[in-house]
């Protein structure tokens, strides 16, 4: 053979081989990690956190404490596709959507139903983004609430901005919510959706003498149908979370008082809601179980005293819960989702409207908590 002939085999082999001829240098990208959504005068404002690859990339040669910047876009436009393309005219490099973690939506944008709706729409119609991203809800300024760092100066993707799981194992207080669990509880019939809010908190924490702004879960917000019904504190929905699945670890004070005798950290919580309809009003009872640990004894206590003062603060957080999700027509511990399972059809003959809302002072009869103590650590408790 010629060797015209080899090379011009050569040349066809070459010709139908893959390759990576339109790969782009992952430094060279911009990094979305983060997407918040206002609406004001008219137009939504769509802002974008970008991290480079030195953010998220960890590597040897990485200085932990080194303060990288945060980049942030804010776009605007009449809708929410032409608020977020706006950003591509300034971005100078391509911008990648595949690693968004988290969507957050302003106080503005909560209060109109079909903003939201239009908001997750609109996002998860794009293919780079998944469907599993944290949404939050806000009072702050978004474009500040994406320039805070972690500690330690970590990446905003190290806060809970984006992995709030692990402050949520040792802190279980309000549970992080994901985009398509938000839509499916703000739509469906029976109960209220929680919506985590962020803030800014300038208080905690330290670098030296300086005060360092920190992320903070301080409440939520509280939805049905898609519809705004209010924002409750942290305080308020201390009942809520013994309701909840996949709570790992709460600190409790007992009593829950300025002047707390013990302090126990209560574990695997389980409960049961049951109904029943007395005189066409729904009535209904909770039991809850919880396992306990004794985390500090301020004065000598029984562990039969423990156990019956930690079941006291539980049936009294969840009972001044309810009242507050009353206040502003809210199903906080999703009661009436109970009935909606069990009994469906006398759930729709109640519920014609899809803005009726039934609860009353007297709708949550009896709530029995039973404690059960593992371990005091390394000292014991009297019987």
């Amino acid at each position: 053979m010629s060797i015209l002939k080899r090379l011009l085999i050569s040349v066809l082999a070459l010709a139908v081989l893959s390759g990576c001829w339109d790969s782009k240098e992952i430094e060279n990208m911009a990094y979305v990690t983060a997407l918040g959504f206002d609406y004001e005068d008219g137009k939504y404002k769509a802002y974008a956190q970008v991290l480079n690859f030195s953010n998220i990339a960890k590597n040897e040669s990485a200085e932990t404490g080194k303060n990288v910047p945060t980049w942030i876009g804010q776009g605007e436009g009449h809708t929410i596709s032409e608020s977020v393309d706006s950003l591509y005219a300034t971005a100078q490099q391509r911008v990648f959507w595949g690693h968004v973690r988290t969507i957050v939506c302003s106080e503005n944008l909560l209060k109109q139903a079909t903003k939201i709706q239009d908001v997750y729409s609109a996002v998860n119609r794009y293919r780079e983004i998944r469907y599993n991203i944290l949404v939050y809800g806000t009072k702050e300024p978004i474009a500040k609430l994406f320039a805070i760092k972690s500690l330690l100066n970590y990446s905003p993707i190290e806060s809970i901005l984006s992995t709030p799981e692990q402050v949520f194992k040792q802190f279980s207080i309000i549970k992080p919510v994901y985009g398509y669990k938000f839509i499916a509880n703000s739509t469906e019939g029976s109960g209220s959706c929680i919506l985590p809010s962020l803030s800014i908190d300038k208080k905690t924490w330290l670098e030296d003498a300086k005060k360092i702004p920190l992320l903070r879960m301080n409440g939520a917000y509280m939805l049905r149908n898609l519809k705004l019904l209010g924002w409750l504190s942290e305080e308020d929905l201390k009942g809520a979370r013994w309701l909840e699945r996949g709570i790992n670890r709460v600190p409790t004070n007992v009593p829950d008082t300025e002047d707390p005798k013990a302090n126990v950290v209560i574990i695997k919580p389980h409960n049961a809601i049951t109904s029943k309809v007395v005189d066409g009003k729904v009535q209904y009872n909770v039991k809850v179980s919880v396992e306990a640990y004794l985390n500090e004894l301020l004065e000598p206590l029984s562990s039969a005293t423990i156990k019956k003062e930690t079941a006291k603060v539980i049936v009294a957080q969840i009972r001044s819960t309810y009242m507050k999700g009353l206040a502003i027509k809210s199903d906080v511990l999703n009661l009436e989702d109970s009935l909606y399972r069990s009994n469906n059809k006398k759930w729709k003959e109640l519920h014609q409207h899809e803005d009726t809302f039934l609860l009353t002072e007297d709708s949550l009869q009896d709530i029995e908590v039973k404690v059960h103590i593992i371990h005091a650590g390394k000292y014991k408790t009297k019987r």
